[in-house]
């Protein structure tokens, strides 16, 4: 079941002699539970697309429909609301609050929502990415691959559809890269989630369903591994 989809995207920065198409006319159907790889050289586009996925800019032209919704028909009020229900983003540096604990962290997404915290669920993802024992500790208390297990849990707190994650290992040791990757794989297939990772690492790639390749802000290959 198809869970996003763009209609001729394009990104385009500057006028004139200035001008950068960083996205040129992309095309995509993404299914629910799918694991995407979007690989590329920098300067290609991958987080320009990304971002456009997330509802974090808007385009210059085409649409990005969401669980058949134009998601840039929506007010910014609405398009904030989507992003905090919809999406879990996590990027390669944590951006995790230093004064909070581990729990703290990733409970913050839902009670920025207003919403009531569902202690079991957390608990869940608590175990499942192997924090139990951390959830007290600050992240200062933490090392790099503990913190991103946090940032990883803290984007599934609000049960999001889609994850998206740019460069989610680059600050990371190969070990450690291996552990995130598995574990959101298994965090989205047991969740049902769609999985988008921008990365430089083929290995990770290689262990996608997808592997989709963007070339100066178009798109030169979309291959099925699996």
């Amino acid at each position: 079941m198809e869970i996003l989809r763009t209609e001729d995207l394009y990104k385009i920065y500057g006028k004139e002699n200035n001008k950068v198409e960083a996205l040129k006319k992309v095309n995509i159907n993404i299914n629910r539970g799918e694991f995407i790889a979007i690989i590329g050289a920098s300067g290609s586009g991958k987080s320009t697309l990304l971002h456009l996925l997330g509802g974090l800019d808007r385009p210059t032209k085409g649409k990005v429909f969401v669980d058949e919704e134009d998601i840039y028909k929506l007010n910014e009020s609405n398009l904030s609301i989507f992003r905090r229900r919809k999406v879990g983003f996590i990027f390669q540096f944590f951006n995790l609050i230093p004064v909070l604990n581990v729990e703290e962290n990733i409970e913050l997404p839902v009670l920025l929502d207003n919403e009531n915290i569902d202690k079991e669920y957390v608990d869940e993802i608590i175990n499942l990415l192997g924090l139990k024992e951390r959830r007290k500790h600050l992240p200062s208390e933490l090392s790099g691959g503990q913190q991103q297990r946090v940032a990883i849990a803290r984007a599934l707190a609000n049960k999001p559809v889609i994850i998206l994650a740019d460069e989610p290992t680059g600050n990371l040791d190969s070990k450690s890269s291996r552990e995130v990757i598995e574990l959101l794989k298994i965090s989205s297939k047991k969740y049902n989630q769609t999985l988008i990772v921008i990365t430089h690492d083929i290995r990770i790639a290689k262990q996608a369903d997808r592997v989709i390749t963007i070339e100066d802000g178009s798109i030169k290959d979309d291959k099925t591994l699996k």
